[in-house]
């Protein structure tokens, strides 16, 4: 089987694409990347994947039995068109399956949710297409409160809007090893299954920094406004109230339904014990 991985230069792609490299029983990995000259260093066959360009993406394809679809990062309504393309891409290639990297969120109501919306399309026109296929509904990233450590230590705390909510985070490694199980598995085939770990409020994520650096950080709560004022200052108009909206779906608990990653992956998902132990000061 000839599995095929699209966005390999960004982060999420890279690593399920080493996950796959490194466990891969007999398949054939490609990469796609819109610029294949920054996926050189994989070891594999890097393939021009950009979806904003059709007749590209079907020459990519060809060969390719079954393919990742990595959300992309354009505005929503031009998304939905992009990955319109990988899906008719993929048909006449001849491409027998589809895996997406969808997202959870609040489908109405917050400034995240026309992605969340742009994505439950996309998830539609994939099981419109006649392929077989699988949807991930991925939980929210870890890894940036990680990075933001040092500004989390000048400012004393973590301020946002989640309030009390839990929120189901995941690792990009997590992720890359349940998707690997549903790349090259067909238990899941036909289903939309959500991944993420145990959910936990902002007060034990503080807790969690505070214990792995050393740290003495509290949590501030902020209404959705200021957040969103506060994210806008810092990342611009287009990011900001989408990260804003994020965190209103936390407040209002849209995370904290159940997990479907140790049914997926066959083990529960990594604990936040684990996860900070395991970093470095």
């Amino acid at each position: 089987m000839t599995i095929a991985i699209t966005a390999v230069s960004g982060q999420l792609g890279r690593a399920i694409a080493r996950n796959l490299i490194k466990t891969a029983d007999g398949e054939t990995i490609i990469g796609l990347a819109r610029t294949p000259a920054n996926a050189k260093d994989f070891g594999i066959e890097i393939r021009a994947g950009d979806y904003g360009q059709p007749d590209q993406l079907r020459a990519s394809l060809v060969g390719v039995d079954t393919l990742l679809l990595v959300s992309g990062m354009d505005a929503p309504d031009a998304r939905i068109g992009q990955h319109r393309n990988v899906i008719d891409a993929a048909k006449s290639a001849g491409v027998r399956k589809i895996v997406y990297t969808s997202i959870q969120g609040m489908e109405e109501g917050t400034a995240f949710s026309p992605v969340v919306q742009s994505n439950r399309q996309t998830e539609a026109d994939i099981r419109a297409s006649g392929l077989d296929y699988a949807i991930g509904r991925n939980g929210i990233y870890i890894e940036p409160d990680v990075e933001y450590i040092e500004s989390y230590k000048a400012k004393g705390e973590i301020a946002n809007s989640a309030g009390a909510g839990k929120c189901g985070y995941t690792t990009r490694d997590e992720l890359a090893h349940a998707y690997a199980h549903l790349l090259t598995n067909d238990d899941h085939n036909g289903k939309t299954v959500t991944l993420y770990g145990t959910p936990i409020t902002q007060a034990e994520l503080v807790s969690y920094l505070n214990d792995a650096f050393g740290t003495s950080l509290t949590y501030h709560e902020m209404t959705s406004a200021e957040f969103i004022a506060d994210r806008t200052a810092e990342l611009g108009a287009f990011i900001g109230p989408i990260i804003g909206g994020i965190y209103e779906g936390i407040r209002l608990g849209i995370y904290e339904e159940p997990s479907d990653f140790e049914a997926v992956t066959g083990r529960p998902h990594q604990s936040w014990k684990d996860y900070f132990a395991s970093l470095e000061r």
